[in-house]
């Protein structure tokens, strides 16, 4: 097992492959849902131990990935805009629009900022008194809480320099629209422990009754990701469809209330487009009225944007699980990390990042005509 050596305990990971092996009947095919999972998986080599037959799908879970391409073109269009500074977060800055992204915007004369918080824009905004400042808040349930204070604060401030461009989306609206699409495969879920660690997990045992998977809650290190999968084997082989929590050192059942009070006075539920899905019912947040001063998509009337994808890039349907990304005929050749067409293959938690990075270029099944035992 030459992948052992990355794992925190050895020992533990051998135990735990032996169990999964152990237990395992017949095949299965299982979904981690964050980025961040997809990443250990593959830097680790974890989908390479696992029995045969054992799948790990790729989810929708990294938030760069599934920022529609309307609102990328959206931020451009802001960022262009003369008198304005906008801020996003690093990972933001090379990710497609229909013809360019933030970098190219920054090098034409835009005054475009790298900061690591909304609050580091909110500061930007009190020490630029006559330039207006927007913020991109892009991301899942772990970073809107972050999002909604700043525009708190900006509001009791009275701040009128400052807004955000809102584009927040929800795990469990697209875990169930997973289940619901014809070309599903998914019989079990690994869900994010970083999500659940500010939503807590109240929300998934309808949607384990309703579609019969278990879901259990795991973290990001390789023994986490083991131990969930083994959870969700075992679940998988008694019939049972069961919501566990094997990151109980982070994540409890009711989740962080101040940070969901925070988000329910600021948010409000709408529905949402993702990047290479499309529209999910109920599945984002928005400002509400209270707040629409706030709102750069209104402020700056970039509304009604017509986009266009590249025909050569198929990051949705990773970005589904219907493929691997070196399934994808421009993986690796004219999608690369430095001249990426999908945000999959920029993001720091993209499944293309990973495979590329990770050296990921052929399927395992290829590896016996590729490399021939003689």
């Amino acid at each position: 097992m030459k992948y052992l050596n990355e794992f925190r305990d050895g020992e533990t990971a051998q135990k735990l492959f032996r169990e999964i092996a152990r237990v395992t009947t017949r095949p299965w095919a299982m979904m981690e849902v964050c980025g961040g999972q997809t990443h250990s998986i593959i830097r680790n080599g974890i989908d390479q131990l696992l029995p045969p037959g054992i799948e790990l799908i790729h989810g929708p879970g990294c938030p760069v990935c599934v920022t529609p391409l309307e609102m990328i073109d959206k931020a451009l269009a802001i960022a262009s805009k003369p008198g304005i500074i906008f801020c996003s977060f690093g990972d933001m800055l090379r990710v497609p629009g229909s013809d360019k992204d933030l970098f190219r915007v920054k090098s034409e004369g835009g005054d475009v900022r790298i900061v690591y918080s909304p609050l580091d824009a909110l500061k930007i905004a009190r020490e630029s008194p006559t330039r207006q400042v927007v913020f991109f808040g892009i991301g899942f349930e772990t970073t809107a809480p972050a999002n909604a204070m700043a525009i708190s604060l900006a509001a009791k401030e009275n701040l009128t320099n400052f807004s955000v461009l809102i584009s927040h989306v929800l795990v469990p609206p697209a875990m169930e629209a997973i289940m619901r699409s014809p070309i599903n495969r998914v019989q079990a879920f690994l869900a994010a422990g970083h999500v659940c660690s500010v939503m807590g997990y109240w929300q998934y045992p309808p949607l384990a009754e309703r579609f019969q998977v278990p879901i259990v809650i795991t973290g990001f290190e390789p023994l986490d990701v083991l131990d969930g999968i083994r959870r969700a084997v075992i679940q998988l082989e008694s019939g049972r469809h069961e919501v566990e929590n094997a990151y109980g050192r982070v994540v409890n059942f009711d989740g962080n209330k101040p940070a969901q009070q925070m988000l329910e006075n600021v948010f409000e539920i709408t529905d949402r487009t993702w990047r290479g899905i499309g529209m999910i019912p109920k599945s984002g947040w928005h400002l509400r009225p209270e707040y629409r001063n706030f709102d750069a998509e209104y402020k700056f009337e970039v509304r009604g944007i017509v986009t266009k994808e590249s025909p050569l890039c198929r990051s949705g349907e990773v970005l589904q699980g219907a493929i691997k990304p070196n399934q994808c005929s421009s993986f690796g050749t004219v999608c690369t990390p430095r001249s990426p067409l999908g945000a999959t293959m920029v993001s720091s938690e993209g499944a293309c990042a990973a495979y590329y990075n990770y050296g990921r270029f052929i399927q395992v099944e290829d590896l016996a005509t590729a490399c021939p035992v003689k």
